[in-house]
């Protein structure tokens, strides 16, 4: 095995054809967008050749922006309010309370769950007329809230970030709940022998000691908030007037909707430029750290 592991030749064969195919899949078509951002193209007739006119548009078209705002605050949603409930639920969980093995099954079971199949199930939830979140609000005496939760500007863009949180809850979850796991218990039995408390421990422990797992739960986080298009575009399809557009959506009906390939092409450029930047900002935050 170490004479396979020492031969390039051999190394090369076993690389070769995964390369190809991430090349095949992400690469290519990703230098294919960025060539594509450079036109004013239709996606049918012959393009013209423009320069960075399209990312000029994009910084000085308000919807744009409004999208870009939507997906930081979406990102901010996930940093400060998913993943701290998804690390208290691990570390309850990772102290071997009774039922472990049940609850750590139900918490990862929206995760399985088709994101379109959630889109509709929360658009049902939030409907007006017939909705849960209406009819429970009514039969506890507060029928003044009750509303269209996505049919208002002011609700919609709220109540499109909430299903997304719940889904991937459990994801994180889990994987902070398999890195609170591989520590070793002989610290925490010396740190019980010390006389800390479990918030102490939990503190500074624990938490210390998950970074890695913390580093990745954030960068995926983070991510999936820039990429969200499923959910968004089954709830609401970007609206009520843009109020829930984010990149993904506004890329789709710009490419799809206008005609727009080289416009929409700029905007995917943009969400792989901002996921990049992004993911390489976390390490450095966590290699200063």
């Amino acid at each position: 095995m170490n004479s396979v592991f020492s031969n390039k030749k051999a190394i090369m064969i076993f690389v070769l054809p995964t390369l190809l195919i991430f090349c095949t899949i992400v690469l290519i078509p990703i230098v294919v967008s960025a060539y594509y951002s450079l036109l004013d193209w239709n996606g049918i007739s012959k393009g013209t050749f423009i320069g960075l006119d399209n990312y000029t548009q994009m910084f000085q078209d308000s919807r744009a922006l409004k999208s870009i705002k939507n997906s930081l605050l979406f990102a901010a949603a996930s940093i400060f309010i998913q993943l701290p409930i998804s690390l208290l639920l691990a570390l309850i969980l990772a102290s071997s309370v009774k039922g472990e093995g049940f609850y750590r099954t139900v918490y990862f079971l929206p995760v399985l769950i088709s994101t379109v199949v959630v889109a509709q199930l929360w658009s049902k939830i939030y409907n007006a007329d017939y909705g849960l979140l209406n009819t429970m609000l009514e039969n506890v005496g507060l029928s003044s809230l009750a509303q269209d939760w996505l049919g208002q500007k002011d609700t919609a863009l709220v109540a499109s970030f909430i299903p997304t949180l719940w889904q991937y809850m459990g994801y994180h979850m889990l994987l902070m709940y398999a890195g609170a796991k591989s520590i070793s218990q002989d610290i925490f039995e010396a740190a019980k022998m010390d006389g800390a408390s479990r918030m102490r421990t939990a503190f500074s422990i624990t938490i210390p000691l998950m970074k890695p797992i913390l580093k990745v739960c954030l960068v995926f986080s983070v991510i999936g908030a820039f990429k969200v298009f499923d959910l968004i575009y089954v709830l609401t399809g970007g609206g009520p007037l843009f109020s829930t557009e984010v990149p993904s959506t506004l890329m789709y009906t710009t490419i799809f909707g206008t005609y727009q390939y080289g416009y929409g092409s700029a905007i995917s450029v943009f969400i792989i430029l901002e996921c990049l930047v992004v993911t390489v900002l976390i390490n450095k935050f966590f290699k200063i750290e």
